[in-house]
């Protein structure tokens, strides 16, 4: 590093998680001079892909060597592996911002090849087109119907033209009543709140109807995008995110450091407590802002347990998901109500076409919130579905949130990332923070197709 390093910023940004880097990308676009310091030797914290020997040394306690993995599994530097399962919708705010900040210059997508619902003990393909939904044995012939009925409610639903609304208000109407006016089943009901509005329990039902109708817009809207499935995945793994985003930070003039520990954070009056943020102190030196945004792990006494845990478990597997039409990847949904529990489990499948494993693999994802006391045993019925499985890796992660908003104290703290199985809730985040941080919504310019390099 030079001599004539820069000490003072408008803001300091402490981990290189997805949320951090979308933030440091988009301030430095605003003009903010950002410094972007790291305590790991890799980008991506919490939301990093690693290779497999990264993967033995972080989950198993006596890891094999890198020879056995490669005799195994092929190249080393072959695989990707997500720690942190999500994909991106379509449609979605991710998307939206990617293409706003031109980071699609740097991450190449491929489609998610379909997504699947778990029904009385077999997957089905969740419908992608209308011939799709006519052939499908998720419902019956009466019921498609109403379905169909309800779909074309949400699609041509405007605001400002009652005559759309067909009596419903959906910031008084919860709901359970929306799917009774439109008289959907029981199951019909859970394959729309859980496959389609992707909600991880029922909570939702006795909700007001709007976050709920914007979800299936939103799924709609994804699915119709690109047909297929509403999802989208990053070739080599979803670490290419926060690194996309750390070069655009870069390109405006956005500084980093890896592998550089904070030693100390400086306050006003040295007062931890009541004072202000007002700097850094790093091996490189000290540097200040009146400013910063972190993940949870740097101040982690300024933040709070949501009071839940997630367990996420990484299979490495030599065949196709059974049942899928050897699918190079999809996305299964086991609802909650299908195996007894109060939260959805997810599994997010990828392959050697995402670039993200050697030759022949797959590599499949379970997440959910943990509910017993014997969490390994709740991913049961998603091991099932699996089929053999020739090595799997194990985590669980405590959920946090920061207990204040960082109007006292400048210091501005994401979310840990939750169960769901896509990125909106992380980028709800990130508007949250940003706007936080410069009194201004972020404002997205409308983008058009050509933009997004989509690759089938």
């Amino acid at each position: 590093m030079s001599e004539e390093m820069d000490t003072e910023y408008d803001v300091i940004v402490l981990g290189t998680g997805i949320t951090e880097c979308i933030l440091s990308g988009l301030l430095s676009v605003d003009g903010k001079k950002v410094l972007h310091i790291d305590k790991q030797d890799h980008y991506g914290g919490e939301s990093a892909s690693v290779n497999l020997s990264q993967l033995y040394s972080q989950f198993k306690k006596n890891p094999i060597g890198k020879d056995e993995i490669e005799a195994k599994f092929g190249k080393d530097r072959d695989w990707n592996v997500d720690l942190i399962p999500k994909f991106l919708m379509a449609n979605g705010e991710l998307t939206n911002i990617l293409v706003h900040t031109d980071v699609t210059r740097y991450v190449e997508f491929k489609q998610v090849s379909g997504s699947y619902v778990f029904k009385q003990g077999k997957i089905y393909k969740v419908p992608a087109t209308e011939m799709e939904a006519i052939s499908s044995p998720l419902m019956g012939i009466f019921e498609k119907r109403r379905m169909k009925k309800f779909l074309e409610w949400i699609s041509s639903y405007k605001e400002d033209e009652i005559s759309t609304h067909q009596g419903l208000d959906l910031d008084k109407n919860t709901m359970d009543e929306v799917y009774y006016k439109f008289g959907l089943g029981n199951s019909t009901k859970e394959f729309i709140g859980h496959a389609m509005a992707l909600w991880t329990n029922d909570d939702y039902l006795q909700q007001p109807a709007r976050p709920s109708y914007e979800r299936v817009l939103l799924y709609c809207q994804s699915v119709a995008r690109y047909g297929k499935s509403p999802y989208l995945y990053p070739l080599y793994g979803l670490g290419e995110l926060p690194q996309g985003f750390a070069r655009l930070s870069a390109i405006y003039g956005g500084t980093y450091m890896l592998d550089t520990p904070i030693e100390k954070v400086f306050y006003t009056n040295d007062d931890s407590e009541n004072g202000k943020f007002e700097g850094v102190q790093t091996k490189l030196g000290t540097f200040k802002a009146p400013l910063v945004i972190a993940d949870p792990t740097y101040f982690s006494h300024k933040c709070k347990s949501t009071g839940q845990r997630v367990i996420r478990a990484i299979c490495i597997l030599n065949h196709p998901v059974p049942n899928t039409g050897d699918a190079d990847s999809l996305q299964i949904i086991i609802p909650q109500s299908q195996v007894g529990r109060k939260n959805d489990i997810y599994i997010a499948i990828v392959s050697d076409a995402h670039n993200v494993c050697s030759k022949g693999h797959y590599l499949a994802i379970i997440s959910t919130i943990v509910e017993t006391d014997a969490p390994h045993i709740e991913l049961e019925p998603a091991f099932k579905l699996l089929g053999p499985i020739e090595e799997k890796f194990m985590g669980i992660a405590d959920l946090f949130e920061p207990k204040e908003d960082g109007s006292k104290d400048n210091i501005y703290l994401s979310k840990s990332y939750d169960a769901s199985s896509h990125f909106e809730s992380m980028t709800d985040d990130v508007k949250d923070i940003y706007f936080r941080v410069t009194g201004h919504p972020l404002v997205l310019k409308k983008r058009n197709d050509q933009e997004l390099q989509q690759e089938d």
